[in-house]
């Protein structure tokens, strides 16, 4: 059975009337870090790797390591693998994106934070911790525009069943 949109009171109105006048503050360094991690990792981990070896062995690392990338890539299990754990780096980037455009929000402007982000057969599930002010319902009213933001077919939408602030994503990319 399909839950049904809330109905939006007065104080609801006013709120979103106040999101639609304010914008979304930025996340503060750590914040941001911390989306960016895996985007990080890689830029530090190269650019030891060129400060560490000099150049030539260095070169010699990039080219062994673009070598394994194109090996992994050659096969299509190896392909599948590397594109599934692409798509787990770039959806939880999306989702926020998402929740930006549909003002899914608190007062204060904090958007759910992503937990993890699973590759599944249908492609990504994504776990979400909302804080205070965000719930299930928004994301449910919601899921057109998520679907759109995240290039994906739909978006399922489930709640923990003891702990209302957890929420599920699952986006779908194949049937």
């Amino acid at each position: 059975m399909m839950p049904f949109p809330r109905r939006r009171g007065a104080r609801q109105v006013r709120a979103q009337l106040e999101f639609a006048l304010s914008a979304i503050p930025r996340p503060n360094v750590i914040v941001a870090a911390w989306r960016w991690r895996y985007e990080l990792l890689a830029a530090s981990l190269l650019a030891a790797t060129w400060i560490i070896l000099k150049t030539e062995a260095a070169t010699a690392a990039t080219v062994v390591l673009g070598a394994g990338l194109t090996a992994t890539a050659s096969l299509p299990s190896g392909r599948a693998f590397l594109v599934a754990r692409a798509w787990c780096v770039v959806t939880p980037h999306r989702v926020r994106v998402g929740c930006a455009q549909a003002w899914i929000h608190s007062r204060n402007g904090r958007i759910p934070a992503i937990l993890l982000t699973r590759r599944e057969p249908f492609g990504e599930r994504v776990y979400l911790w909302c804080s205070a002010g965000t719930s299930s319902d928004d994301f449910w009213s919601a899921r057109a525009l998520l679907a759109a933001v995240c290039w994906a077919n739909e978006v399922h939408v489930s709640r923990h069943p003891r702990y209302a602030h957890l929420i599920t994503l699952d986006v779908i990319r194949r049937r």
